[in-house]
């Protein structure tokens, strides 16, 4: 037949057929498309990695600060010395006072809701401030301006582009809350009232090359994104407290009694936790306390730190332990609570657990930067701040280590790498439960457990119409699905990708490369995603898709199984909404046994793949996921057995 002829035939044909369907049949190329806007610019890299132009501001911090505990205020005075790196002017900055969530007023009380909330707090607080000055070239200026949560600072003259300074600095007052939102407060003790502070003083927002000024209101749900810098600060308490706070306590010897200094020594080069103040010591100041009227203040500096955080109480039990780094530096776990709860079977263990937790992620991930790490027995049921955590006084055992190790997992995540949690919760709630995960497993030869693998626990919660995506803001989550959104499927999704999908070795690499390069940095997701796969070598677009943005579900199966001469043919199916590769494990009828993997690529065409395993033996039976690694939503045609 001449070619003329045939194309006569084939157009005829194709006429006629689409004459009754006009709908072309779709591919599954939109599960593989780009997710997000990931082209890279000056400031940020398509290979997920800071760009050449990549700038930041900064912030240097000097405090005092005096607690009155007959009125439970906390007063201050501020000096921040800001830099401005980006390539704009300006004429302003917002800092945060997050004390006036504590308002009857403050857009936080009026939107939680009335039952019960973590997130519900005292409603008589907020902040006074007086006394500002913000300076940046010419007269200093005086004005600015409150709403809610935020505060905007005004300067008379423009703060110059890439590296103009200023110098801004306050009278700040407010009254302690009792409840402070899961996240500070007060803690009635025999001996006395621990105070948990955080949020304490104004901190500026930051100002970044992606939205500009991050002004987010402080609802609750949603935690915090600041910049980096160093603080010098110190804290006036009557002379029988002790202040736990971040970073290094520059004049023990003026807070302490000789004795205490010495135990101070012996507990910083001792492997096991040693007691700076023992139980039945509470109290004793003669023993304790240089001074025994009046106020005493307490001195520390951290650096390269997003914030700081501290704890007072004249009821505390002290003990101290070294932490050991990869480097050969050191650092010293610290452990303040009350007598009540000593002992080895509550918090006589939680510098035990401090110590364990940071020199794994040390080991493992990124060596920690911090001179010290404390752990504060608090009215908190659980938070986080660079080099302090304030967990539940009622805690212990596997609860006190899984809130220890969480707590103190976010060093690493966001405090170290610095993202955005206001917006993106799953960035810190969910890399550091899946850091928490290998810890857990790590510790004591596997004295506690985990079940933050076993991701088919939580494939209710996966079906549940109610869900919620991964990339749902904290602030706008349902309650009740903060801690999927944030903690348990991102971490999930984590484990997948080391466990399921890339392997180990190529996980770890990336993950690695991504810490390295962000750390002290604000990574939006797009840089994760892009140093993930630029690290890993794969194209990942149809896992960040599946997984971290939107609600679908895993879903494979086995359709068909049929003998042949000398082969068997395999029908797998994916009739869910996220692709995966089907890894599977084959035994033949003589027992012996393989397990295969198929690359997601086979998903690309159609939704049914074949798969011909060449062998004369008969199959036995066929196992999709044998190691029951994914959350598959329907598990009955995972698997096949043959029947007799």
């Amino acid at each position: 037949m001449k070619l003329k002829t045939i194309k006569l035939l084939f157009a005829c044909a194709l006429i006629g057929h689409m004459a009754i369907a006009q709908e072309a049949e779709p591919n599954n190329q939109p599960k593989f498309d780009d997710v997000m806007y990931r082209r890279g610019n000056v400031y940020r890299s398509a290979s997920g990695v800071p760009g050449p132009q990549y700038w930041q501001n900064s912030a240097d911090y000097v405090i005092e600060a005096e607690l009155d505990d007959k009125n439970n205020i906390l007063k201050g005075k501020l000096t921040m010395a800001y830099q401005n790196n980006s390539p704009e002017d300006l004429n302003f900055i917002w800092m945060y006072v997050e004390q006036n969530r504590f308002k009857s007023d403050s857009r936080g009380t009026l939107t939680t809701p009335m039952q019960y909330s973590r997130y519900a707090g005292d409603t008589d607080g907020g902040v006074t401030i007086s006394g500002l000055s913000a300076k940046t070239t010419g007269n200093p200026s005086a004005k600015y301006l409150i709403s809610d949560t935020r505060m905007q600072v005004f300067f008379n003259e423009p703060l110059k582009a890439k590296g103009g300074k200023a110098t801004i600095s306050m009278n700040f007052e407010f009254k302690i809350p009792e409840e402070g939102m899961d996240r500070m407060g007060q803690l009635e003790t025999k001996d006395g009232i621990i105070y948990s502070m955080a949020q304490w003083y104004p901190r500026v927002a930051v100002f970044d090359d992606v939205t500009g000024w991050n002004t987010e209101p402080y609802l609750g749900a949603g935690e915090f994104y600041l910049e980096y810098g160093n603080f010098d600060y110190k804290i006036t308490v009557p002379y029988d407290h002790i202040v736990a706070g971040s970073g290094e306590l520059v004049n023990a010897k003026e807070v302490l009694s000789k004795e205490l200094l010495n135990r101070w020594e012996k507990a910083a080069g001792s492997d096991k936790a040693t007691y700076i103040i023992a139980p039945e010591e509470v109290g004793n100041t003669k023993l304790t306390r240089p001074v025994q009227n009046g106020k005493v203040t307490w001195h520390f500096k951290m650096n390269n730190s997003r914030d700081i955080a501290f704890a007072t109480s004249k009821a505390f039990v002290w003990d101290a332990a070294k932490i050991n780094l990869p480097s050969g530096k050191k650092a010293v776990a610290q452990s303040v609570y009350p007598a009540s709860v000593a002992g080895k079977s509550a918090w006589g263990r939680s510098t035990e657990y401090t110590k364990a937790s940071i020199e794994h992620y040390s080991q493992k991930w990124f060596e920690y930067p911090y001179p010290s790490a404390v752990n504060v027995a608090s009215n908190v049921g659980g938070m986080e701040y660079p080099g302090v955590s304030f967990c539940s006084v009622r805690s212990f055992g596997a609860d006190l280590w899984d809130v220890t190790d969480h707590e103190f997992g976010h060093n690493w995540f966001p405090m170290i790498v610095g993202s955005n949690e206001r917006r993106y919760a799953w960035m810190d709630e969910g890399f550091n439960t899946f850091i928490n995960y290998y810890s857990t497993v790590n510790f004591n030869n596997g004295e506690y457990t985990s079940d933050v693998a076993k991701s088919l626990n939580r494939v209710q919660w996966f079906k549940w119409k109610n869900r919620e995506g991964i990339d749902t803001y904290p602030d706008v989550a349902k309650s009740m699905n903060l801690a999927f959104t944030a903690y348990y499927k991102p971490a999930t999704g984590m484990i997948l990708l080391r466990e399921y999908i890339l392997g180990h070795e190529r996980f770890d690499n990336a993950f690695k490369a991504y810490i390295n390069a962000w750390a002290y940095k604000h990574p939006q997701p797009t840089d994760f995603f892009n140093c993930m796969e630029n690290v890993a070598g794969e194209n990942l677009n149809w896992f960040w898709r599946g997984w971290f943005k939107g609600t679908g579900n895993i879903n494979l199966g086995i359709t068909n199984v049929a003998d042949n001469a000398g082969y068997t043919t395999i029908t797998f199916a994916d009739k869910g909404d996220v692709p995966m590769p089907v890894r599977f494990k084959v035994v033949f009828e003589d027992n012996t046994s393989e397990t295969i993997m198929l690359p997601v690529e086979i998903w690309h065409r159609q939704n049914e793949w074949d798969y011909i395993i060449s062998s004369p033996k008969k199959v036995k039976s066929i196992d999709i996921d044998p190691e029951r690694l994914l959350p598959d939503i329907d598990m009955k045609d995972n698997s096949w057995l043959r029947e007799n």
